[in-house]
């Protein structure tokens, strides 16, 4: 029984409820977070300056959310192609669900978007950007307030912008990433102070072909080109070789290199005939990190907003790339196969008051994790339909029980870039199993520990069949699991059939 005469007890306990009316007081009057999520459109998870991987490279504003923000180093997407993962990022879910399984077929009705749940919940939500998800014209799609974007892929210079249902043609020589900045910013300037907001900035930056900014034109012109060494595993002596080949003298077998991986060498998106042989590697490469330079301008300028108007605090900020992009690997460019340089995007996470600096996330998280995230970030429970899980602990460094450990893959062959099959992929931090459907040819098992650059196929070696047949089951586990049994056919608009192939059926 408590004493009366008590008095260093007595304070104490007054102390306890006053800091306890504090705290809750606190908590109630706590604004909600604000959050910004920059897109870029096939950045490969490496091109950032601070991976000291491509010799000259400049980031700074990159660079700048890695030394105070979070990198997430082990960021893959569900499908390594534009519309299908920008599905997933909404969504939530894996390409087999949403169905949005190429960049033409039309999307499906009754799709939620994680934007839809801010709105019920108070938040501003803007889209600035490429929106490129099965629909042909730019008009304004569910869970955004405002909306800023174009028609398909876009164009870099004198875009022509559907801004509220309302189509604007911008001036002349003008540059579309600098522009959706620009509206993005002006828009979050109308905000009242109070008001949460989420904003989409969804930039064209860096989707070939690539064209960057007049400032930048020119600036790499003496970068030196390095190589990856499975550039020229399928080299022939009419092959080029260029820049300096990335040292490796790990084990190699040539012999089991898929059939579809040597022809596609010569092709649209293979090394020796990139887009038909109109542009040479060296300027492709270079083309390429000049364009990058106006979107991580783009994160300094957003970021300087939030400091200025004095909402760094209150602020998330992340940023990602839709898909990878292969500059070589296995005598490949472009995306949509299930190597390394494809399926892994860049992902990095800037909120001075919830971050803590030089956070390294190593953990394997997800595209189809975004939406999940931002809604917990916001106190909105994650929908039951979400396939996808939040990092947000991750961010604070916590430890999540029962956190995945390995990740799965999924790309369905196109009818207008049909070099790539049907594939389907697990990678965990050690192994990747590819199986190539509907060919009659090799499947794929990496490791990834001895062979970072996947120039080792064990899918014959004696010792690696045991974890090639665990690694298939729970590939085909996955797939019944999650309702993936059946490749989603969608049937294309006789117009889209008639752009993409000249009228050939």
């Amino acid at each position: 029984m408590l004493n009366k005469n008590n008095k260093p007890m007595k304070k104490i306990l007054l102390f306890l409820v006053c800091w306890t009316a504090v705290v809750a007081g606190s908590a109630q009057s706590a604004k909600p977070y604000n959050v910004v999520f920059i897109l870029s459109d096939d950045h490969r998870y490496d091109f950032m300056g601070f991976m000291n991987r491509v010799p000259g490279l400049q980031t700074p504003n990159m660079d700048r959310m890695a030394r105070e923000g979070a990198h997430l180093q082990n960021a893959f997407v569900s499908t390594a192609l534009c519309s299908p993962s920008r599905a997933s990022i909404l969504t939530g879910q894996y390409a087999h669900t949403h169905t949005i399984v190429d960049n033409n077929a039309p999307m499906p009705e009754g799709l939620a978007f994680f934007p839809q749940y801010l709105q019920q919940n108070g938040y501003k939500t803007g889209f600035f950007g490429k929106w490129h998800m099965g629909n042909e014209d730019a008009g304004k799609q569910p869970g955004f307030d405002q909306w800023v974007s174009f028609r398909g892929q876009g164009v870099y210079y004198s875009p022509t912008f559907n801004i509220n249902g309302e189509e604007v043609k911008q001036p002349e020589g003008s540059y579309t990433t600098d522009l959706l900045t620009e509206y993005a910013i002006d828009w979050l300037s109308s905000l009242q102070k109070d008001q949460p907001f989420f904003l989409y900035l969804s930039h064209k930056g860096v989707h070939a072909e690539f064209e960057p900014a007049e400032r930048h034109k020119g600036s790499y012109k003496d970068m030196p080109i390095v190589t990856p060494p499975s550039m020229y595993l399928t080299a022939t002596d009419s092959s080029i070789h260029v820049g300096t080949e990335t040292p490796y003298d790990g084990p190699v077998n040539r012999q089991d290199i898929p059939e579809w991986v040597r022809k596609q060498r010569y092709s649209w998106h293979g090394v020796d005939h990139m887009y038909d042989g109109t542009i040479a590697f060296e300027d492709f490469y270079r083309q390429y990190c000049e364009t990058l330079r106006s979107v991580d301008e783009s994160i300094g300028s957003v970021m300087a907003w939030l400091e200025k108007q004095g909402l760094a605090d209150n602020t998330l900020v992340i940023y990602m790339g839709d898909n990878g992009f292969l500059f070589g690997e296995q005598g490949l460019i472009d995306k949509r196969n299930a190597y390394e340089a494809s399926m892994r995007v860049p992902l990095l996470a800037w909120a001075p008051s919830l971050i803590k600096p030089k956070t390294t996330v190593k953990e394997m998280v997800m595209n189809v994790d975004i939406g999940p995230t931002i809604l917990d970030l916001a106190g909105i429970a994650k929908p039951a339909q979400m396939q996808g899980a939040s990092f947000l602990p991750l961010l604070r460094e916590q430890r999540v029980a029962g956190w995945r450990d390995r990740v799965f893959y999924e790309y369905y062959w196109e009818w207008a870039f049909p070099q790539t099959p049907t594939i389907f992929a697990v990678r965990t931090d050690r192994y990747k199993y590819i199986f190539n459907q509907g060919l009659w040819d090799a499947n794929e098992l990496y490791d990834l520990e001895t062979d970072p650059h996947e120039m080792n196929n064990l899918i014959r070696d004696a010792k690696s069949q045991e974890i090639a047949g665990q690694l298939k089951k729970e590939l085909w586990d996955w797939l019944e699991e999650t309702g993936g049994m059946q490749i989603p056919l969608k049937k294309i608009p006789q117009k889209r059939i008639d752009h993409l192939y000249r009228g050939t059926y």
